[in-house]
């Protein structure tokens, strides 16, 4: 997987599926709506189903049986709130002996690192010190906000040269034992990726899935146009800031809005920098991208969130990455700034 344009669209920011109508009364003319969520990573998904006729609820059930395991495997391997997760159990291991993992963390790990590089280490998935530090992470820290030594500390602990991989033995190494990894940035749009295979395989051709945000679109919805995704306005009044049309593309969302610690009447975002150990403080509200990947989109969105709205539209502009920048002008008033990527995109769905 490249980080070129031509593999590579994104866009994100909070989103929000905007559907007319959940469950279309069945007919032969019109299509059925079926609907299967429930929680997964740390939050919670939803799928709607576009599919012509009825369904027997013994069919219903199977599906919903067969989306929630898939789920559960991407978090099986991945979460790092799991202490039996394959994740987890590298993160305990304080050698820098070979570790292999699964396929599908080692595809994960790898694109990460190709990432990191690219985006000059905004995004890296050895932050997993620091997103603890600042409270965001499995176990709640004894001291908030963390000191300028315990900061320092951990600034050494991470880092993704310190993280080896070899895609012969699908194998991973730490060079430095104290290494931890934090996937979050990038497991929620993989499992999105891995669910729309699952439903492909079972024949399914037209389908939104939304996991925490982050969404995978394909074929029509029930009215025969392109599935319409809302982007959250990045302010205290909320709303829709914009509809994009999708169709068969992954959309994400990163922002610094919903997830938040506030201590002595300060407020810290969740998204860290690795590169200064502490929370991004520009004015970046959200960043949405769009890509043929839900794994690339959700990447990106978190790499561009953390370089914010210059370094950040640069680095979208010069890959020819698909990304929409909302940039706070003040508490409730903003300004977008999409990629000539991102405005052809959209134009092409319509």
């Amino acid at each position: 997987m490249g980080l070129r344009a031509s593999t590579f669209f994104r866009s994100a920011s909070a989103l929000l599926v905007l559907s007319l109508a959940l469950a279309c009364s069945p007919s032969v003319h019109k299509p059925t709506v079926y609907v299967f969520d429930g929680a997964t990573m740390g939050t919670t998904y939803m799928v709607r189903v576009v599919a012509m006729g009825i369904w027997k609820q013994a069919e219903r059930d199977r599906l919903a049986d067969r989306i929630q395991a898939t789920l559960d495997t991407v978090e099986s391997k991945m979460s790092h709130y799991d202490l039996a997760s394959e994740l987890s159990k590298f993160n305990r291991l304080r050698r820098t002996e070979w570790f292999e993992v699964s396929p599908e963390t080692f595809a994960v790990l790898s694109f990460a690192q190709e990432l990191s590089e690219v985006s000059g280490g905004a995004l890296d998935v050895t932050v997993a010190p620091l997103v603890n530090a600042w409270g965001f992470g499995p176990v709640e820290p004894t001291q908030l906000p963390p000191n300028a030594e315990e900061l320092a500390r951990l600034r050494d602990q991470v880092g993704y040269a310190k993280l080896e991989l070899d895609p012969v033995a699908l194998s991973v190494r730490k060079t430095d034992p104290a290494i931890e990894c934090d996937l979050s940035a990038v497991a929620k749009g993989y499992g999105v990726d891995r669910l729309a295979t699952t439903l492909r395989e079972d024949g399914l051709a037209r389908f939104m899935i939304e996991v925490g945000g982050e969404i995978m679109t394909a074929g029509l919805n029930q009215d025969d146009l392109p599935w319409r995704i809302g982007i959250q306005r990045p302010t205290a009044a909320g709303g829709i800031h914009r509809v994009v049309p999708l169709q068969d593309l992954a959309m994400a969302t990163s922002g610094d809005y919903h997830n938040t610690r506030e201590v002595n009447g300060l407020v810290f975002s969740h998204t860290i920098d690795p590169r200064s150990a502490r929370p991004v403080e520009h004015r970046l509200g959200s960043v949405s991208v769009i890509a043929d990947h839900c794994l690339l989109a959700d990447g990106m969105a978190t790499a561009l969130e953390v370089l914010g709205p210059d370094d950040g539209y640069a680095l979208a502009l010069k890959m020819g990455w698909a990304a929409l920048f909302l940039v706070r002008d003040g508490v409730d008033a903003f300004t977008a700034h999409a990629t000539p990527a991102f405005e052809e995109l959209v134009a092409e769905v319509h």
